[in-house]
């Protein structure tokens, strides 16, 4: 009886990922729209990964006879003005576009973190230089910025990657600051500084984790708005340069001048804009919801 009722007692180990598919159940039962973001999301993301073995033809691999063709069986999204196919093209532009969008969304949360959760905790005068520093960088015009900073140094992916980050990751650090002025007045905090824990300690360990829900949202907002002002350098001639094909580029070049005769050329590249921005914008609305513990859904 004893041994039964330790058993009893005994709590139940959770299966490695079972939170996850425990969140992914929640997000598909609860939030319809944002698990169709989600799907969407992945199917663009599995495209731009496997774009070499998806794509029918290379993205430059040029067939004058076959020129401005609309689309059909052989050619799904038509070609365009040089032969190339634009099914191929959207396809490594995807890969480019979501190397891109990650990597600044990521630098950009990073950048985010840092100057929030130091400026946040600290406060005082600290705070006050910084925040005033972010004020400042705030007033200017983002594509002023983008397009002074990539003329100097030059178009290229790292380039824009950086600047990006950069751009996105100083104004974000707004929303982590927020979150990290709420959560430094708990008492976890407040004992842990009384027993004598270092600031990074703290932060890392007490401060960090409690702000991961506007972290992971910002994450998702940020890809999406990266994919929006890249696509914007790239129209200006100011993106990665070509041949390589990025959404932006098939937009500025080929689509704006022959979109009349062949509106497919601007058609496909804009849907995918248009497609993957929206997704990712309701899956972050969803995220949201789930993970903040005073919306309704995260219960």
């Amino acid at each position: 009886m004893v041994a039964v009722a330790e058993t009893v007692r005994r709590p139940t180990r959770r299966l490695p990922g079972s939170g996850t598919i425990s969140f992914i159940g929640r997000l598909f039962r609860d939030k319809p729209l944002g698990a169709f973001g989600f799907v969407i999301c992945v199917i663009f993301l599995f495209c731009g990964i496997f774009a070499d073995w998806l794509a029918p033809y290379g993205y430059n691999q040029i067939s004058p006879i076959n020129r401005l063709k609309p689309p059909s069986e052989k050619f799904w999204l038509g070609t365009d003005n040089l032969g190339r196919d634009m099914l191929s093209r959207c396809l490594y532009g995807a890969q480019l576009s979501v190397i891109i969008g990650l990597s600044a969304a990521a630098l950009a949360t990073v950048v985010s973190i840092l100057i929030g959760i130091v400026s946040g905790y600290l406060g005082g005068k600290f705070d006050m230089i910084m925040q005033r520093f972010v004020d400042a960088w705030m007033s200017f015009p983002d594509l002023i910025i983008l397009i002074v900073v990539v003329s100097v140094v030059g178009p290229g992916m790292g380039p824009v990657i950086v600047l990006l980050g950069l751009l996105y990751g100083i104004g974000g650090s707004r929303i982590i600051r927020g979150a990290v002025l709420s959560v430094r007045e708990n008492a976890y905090v407040h004992a842990a500084q009384s027993t004598g824990a270092t600031m990074p300690r703290i932060l890392w360990k007490h401060i960090l984790p409690n702000v991961m829900a506007p972290v992971i949202v910002l994450f998702t907002t940020r890809v999406g708005a990266v994919i929006l002002a890249e696509s914007g350098l790239a129209f200006l001639g100011l993106g990665v340069p070509p041949p390589a094909p990025t959404w932006g580029g098939m937009l500025s070049g080929s689509g704006r001048s022959f979109m009349y005769l062949a509106p497919w050329l601007a058609l496909a590249p804009g849907l995918c804009i248009t497609i993957v921005v929206y997704a990712i914008n309701v899956f972050g609305d969803a995220l949201r919801d789930l993970l903040d513990p005073r919306m309704r859904g995260s219960r």
